[in-house]
């Protein structure tokens, strides 16, 4: 049973933030695991900030009080953050572009990448193993208008858009309606212009290869080109951020 529980909590951590399980492990000879275990992972985790631009990433927007920010410390805390020098650079300029048009902007990054190992999948993700790709948040307004850092969610996941779609239900899929948490989450509006705004910025962008969004936003939001993809109905809703990728 110990040995059960060790492995299952080596893969989850593994799985969650890339080194956790190596660290997790590491802990294991030490009577109090815990506290062994959080150094060791803090330790590894101040250190990859130092050896990943080595390998071709870096942490991004993690205690940046610029234009662009990370969404929450969980994505900076569970070694998310990461992107390659390119996509870093992406996302500043949209980030600087967007407070240009709209001064007092704040972009959001969510999920990145992990610091290493190229194919290291980034769950649930089905990309986000190489660096290149990235997601950000969705631009959200109140009743006296556009509310900077904010989020519904407190992740900026899984507070979906309401919009039509042509999915239907499946068992093996990781398109996660969640309906039962969406009450849940804050009535905020989306900021139409904004998001609109950044994603035609994206896709002029000559380093951006494709964008995904759920149709009926584009739809919604008068956004139409080539990049500009339904991810599938197996994949994760992307109703509640926009994924790009080099």
């Amino acid at each position: 049973m110990s040995l059960l529980f060790h492995g299952l909590l080596t893969i989850i951590l593994t799985l969650l933030t890339q080194i956790g399980g190596l660290c997790w492990l590491a802990a294991l000879p030490f009577r109090h695991r815990v506290p062994v275990f959080l150094g060791l992972y803090v330790a590894a985790s101040l250190a990859a900030i130092w050896i990943a631009p080595m390998t071709g990433r870096g942490l991004v927007a993690c205690g940046n009080e610029g234009a662009l920010r990370s969404a929450s410390w969980v994505h900076c805390a569970l070694n998310r953050s990461y992107a390659t020098p390119e996509m870093a650079a992406v996302l500043d300029d949209l980030a600087v572009d967007m407070d240009a048009r709209f001064p007092g902007t704040q972009t959001l990054l969510l999920d990145a990448n992990f610091p290493f190992l190229t194919g290291f999948p980034l769950l649930p993700h089905l990309s986000h193993d190489d660096g290149e790709k990235a997601d950000i948040a969705f631009y959200y307004a109140g009743p006296d208008g556009y509310m900077p850092g904010r989020l519904r969610s407190p992740i900026g996941y899984f507070a979906f858009q309401p919009g039509p779609s042509d999915c239907q239900p499946r068992r093996l899929t990781l398109r996660w309606d969640l309906t039962w948490l969406q009450p849940l989450w804050p009535d905020h509006d989306l900021d139409q212009d904004r998001t609109a705004t950044a994603l035609r910025t994206l896709i002029a962008d000559p380093r951006v290869d494709r964008l995904f969004i759920e149709p009926h936003l584009r739809n919604s939001l008068g956004v139409m080109d080539p990049k500009l993809r339904f991810q599938g109905c197996r994949a994760a809703r992307h109703d509640d951020h926009i994924h790009l990728q080099l």
